[in-house]
């Protein structure tokens, strides 16, 4: 109880093509933008995942840092240690990562079990539920959306 609980890092949690950035230049956007961007400060106080409803898909597991759905893909094998995503799959599908040494945790409704692998391609720590790793969409911009969901790629039930 004397450390402070480990969050999802907001700059590796968010999928690398996000137009948060160039909308928060104009006047209307502005104002939108600030809440998502002080999100990932207010999450370091927060968990690593979530449950949100998710469009029509119902309840999912998402980043507590942003609020995004994350998805597993069916190569990974649960409790494997690895993730088959890697080269241009890792750059289509970012990890969701903890910063090194933390431990991740689950927010309100993610009652799967939580833990971390070690990415072969760059050494960060990539979160599990129930032992498969946990990956963004980049075609994903916004809280609510699931368009990662395709053959071989699942969102994630709590």
């Amino acid at each position: 109880a004397a450390t402070p609980p480990p969050t999802a890092n907001p700059a590796t949690a968010a999928p690398p093509a996000s137009s948060a950035a160039p909308s928060a230049s104009s006047a209307p956007s502005a104002s939108s933008a600030a809440p998502a961007a002080s999100a990932g400060a207010s999450a370091a106080a927060g968990s690593t995942v979530m449950t949100a409803t998710v469009g029509t898909q119902g309840m999912l597991i998402v980043a507590g840092s942003n609020g995004m759905t994350v998805y597993t893909f069916s190569k990974d094998v649960a409790n494997s240690g690895t993730s088959a995503c890697t080269g241009g799959c890792i750059t289509k599908w970012p990890a969701l990562t903890v910063p090194a040494g933390a431990t991740p945790t689950a927010g309100s409704g993610a009652t799967g079990k939580l833990g971390t692998i070690t990415r072969p391609d760059d050494g960060t720590l990539q979160v599990t539920y129930n032992g498969l790793p946990l990956y963004f969409y980049s075609g994903d911009k916004a809280p609510g959306d699931s368009n990662g969901i395709y053959t071989g790629w699942n969102a994630v039930k709590p």
